[in-house]
């Protein structure tokens, strides 16, 4: 029979026990606590980078969305070409006639840097009706158009000095749009990236009656948005165009015209060229301009 010396000695080594298996816990849950901390620590530190350099690189697009940031990723594939409607879209006229003739100006653009500049129209008179046919010679194929004075006389004005200068020739068309919203190939910039103009500016001769009326077959001038901000650089719809009022529709493109519009959207956007919006960029089919004849 055990004496009470030697219970109390089996007693006192449980309890010596015990204590080392708590101390064991207690030092791996520590050892665990430290490490969620320090992860946590790292993946918080890691979210704020991301953040933060990427609303840095959102930032810089939206500044100036025609240069994309650096970057190591492959580029998003171009998306497919969506159905073209064959059905013109209805033609646009003012609900009310401007004065005839109409005043238009010129002003000099403001820190733009373009490859080729023009001379910019005379300020004063132009007239408001009537209208002027022309072809614009491409490597892609003659687009006939007509333009509309009556819709916008300052814009037709500029549309023919830059044309009887030569400024489009060797100029190529660089956004081409496919997707279901936006089907047009935007042309003009001497500079190639949509960043450049003639050297002044063309006021905006929209109204408000366009929204929900632009489509197939349409001529419209390209501009930032910022107002009065026109320059050389236009698109042709070739088929829906989802847009707010803010673009001047200045003429129509014949139904020939549409046919190589149509060729080229179908050839789609250049594999790596889709810009910053995801769903327009450079055209597969160049379209390079060789002249433009007026009259």
């Amino acid at each position: 029979m055990a004496t009470n010396q030697q219970r109390r000695e089996a007693a006192k080594r449980k309890l010596e026990r015990q204590l080392a298996r708590r101390a064991e816990r207690a030092k791996r849950r520590k050892i665990i606590g430290v490490g969620v901390t320090v992860g946590a620590v790292v993946v918080v530190a890691g979210l704020v980078v991301f953040f933060a350099t990427r609303n840095s690189d959102d930032n810089a697009n939206a500044a100036n969305p025609d240069q994309a940031s650096p970057s190591s990723e492959t580029p998003p594939p171009p998306p497919p070409p969506a159905a073209i409607p064959t059905q013109r879209a209805a033609e646009v006229k003012r609900p009310q006639p401007l004065p005839n003739p109409s005043t238009c100006d010129y002003p000099a653009s403001q820190g733009e840097k373009s490859a080729k500049t023009a001379k910019a129209p005379q300020a004063g008179p132009a007239p408001a009706t009537g209208k002027v046919n022309a072809v614009m010679k491409t490597t892609a194929g003659d687009i006939p158009v007509t333009l509309d004075r009556a819709l916008a006389p300052c814009t037709v004005n500029s549309f023919v000095s830059l044309a009887q200068q030569g400024f489009y020739t060797d100029t190529s068309c660089h956004r081409l749009g496919v997707s279901e919203g936006l089907q047009m190939l935007q042309c003009g910039d001497p500079n190639g990236d949509g960043s450049g103009g003639p050297g002044y500016t063309v006021k905006d001769e929209n109204f408000p009656e366009l929204q929900g009326k632009y489509g197939r077959g349409q001529l419209a001038m390209a501009k930032t948005s910022a107002p009065n901000s026109g320059g050389s650089q236009f698109f042709m719809v070739f088929g829906a165009a989802q847009l707010q009022p803010d673009y001047t529709v200045f003429g129509e493109i014949s139904d020939a015209g549409l046919q190589v519009l149509d060729k080229v959207a179908k050839d789609g956007i250049a594999p790596g060229g889709v810009g910053q919006d995801g769903s327009t960029g450079k055209p597969k089919t160049e379209v390079k301009f060789t002249g433009i004849t007026v009259g």
